[in-house]
């Protein structure tokens, strides 16, 4: 399967297309067993490559082993954006796909998107606002923002799988001292291990919720911002949230705590 705009097709005519695509020299933004992500430059445009090697016959072995799904190829991230873009949910822009081979764990991919310029990733943003709080009303904007995308995800049954921050990222094309908090413009990226479903086990929106206040908690939210999310998340009166789904907040609390504790090796500063 290949899908590629037509001025691609025509400039690489003739050509391995797949060839072209995974020997496209830029910048590389990550890089893991099977996958990595490449910024670069073409017909005066820049762009995001996400290119799957496949990931060998004992890696499926041990993701099987440990009851996780393996990510095959670049298709799940290739669906998951155009999942969001029919919700309205802002995403990355898609320009191309490929996928190429039967064997799962040799299988060749790519999902191709335009780069999202003029945008900074929340926790780049956000850092500083323990020392530095920002106004009340970016502030509320940004959390009931992160909120209502959340809530759309998770009531259309998607869960992302690494709901941080770090994956939100912002547009500041008019200055990061002049964002219009009325016409925010969120974009929710890194999304190959998103799951698409009828209906979000409330396990996986634990996992969603809690990662999520987890990547939050060195940023000097207050009690009231966290209460703020519940209400917008839930969409219904806090008081009602609050009692009838006690549980799933103390579970997504535990869980933000573990995470924050594992990873950091201290105990977090929580409200």
């Amino acid at each position: 399967m290949l899908v590629l705009p037509a001025d691609w097709r025509e400039r690489w005519q003739g050509r391995d297309v797949f060839g072209r695509v995974f020997a496209l020299e830029g910048e590389i933004y990550s890089e893991q067993k099977g996958r990595k992500a490449v910024r670069f430059a073409l017909g005066g445009g820049y762009y995001f490559a996400k290119l799957h090697y496949g990931i060998g016959c004992k890696e499926i072995i041990k993701n099987l082993s440990q009851l996780r799904l393996p990510i095959f190829s670049a298709q799940n991230e290739w669906r998951a954006i155009q999942r969001l873009e029919e919700l309205g949910v802002r995403t990355m822009h898609l320009v191309g796909y490929g996928k190429r081979g039967w064997n799962p764990a040799r299988l060749q991919s790519f999902v191709i998107t335009e780069e999202l310029a003029n945008t900074v990733s929340l926790a780049v943003f956000c850092r500083s606002w323990r020392q530095s709080p920002p106004s009340y009303a970016l502030k509320q904007a940004l959390i009931k923002e992160v909120a209502k995308i959340a809530r759309t995800l998770h009531e259309h049954g998607i869960n992302h799988r690494d709901f941080y921050i770090c994956h939100f990222l912002l547009d500041v094309s008019g200055g990061r001292e002049r964002i219009d908090t009325r016409g925010l413009q969120l974009y929710l990226i890194d999304l190959h291990r998103v799951q698409i479903r009828r209906h979000v086990p409330s396990r996986w929106r634990v996992k969603d919720i809690g990662g999520l206040f987890f990547s939050t908690m060195d940023i000097g939210l207050t009690q009231r911002d966290l209460l703020r999310f519940v209400r917008v998340y839930r969409n219904r009166p806090l008081r009602v949230s609050l009692r009838e789904d006690k549980v799933f907040w103390r579970r997504v609390r535990r869980r933000g705590i573990r995470l924050y504790r594992k990873l950091s090796r201290k105990t977090p500063v929580v409200i």
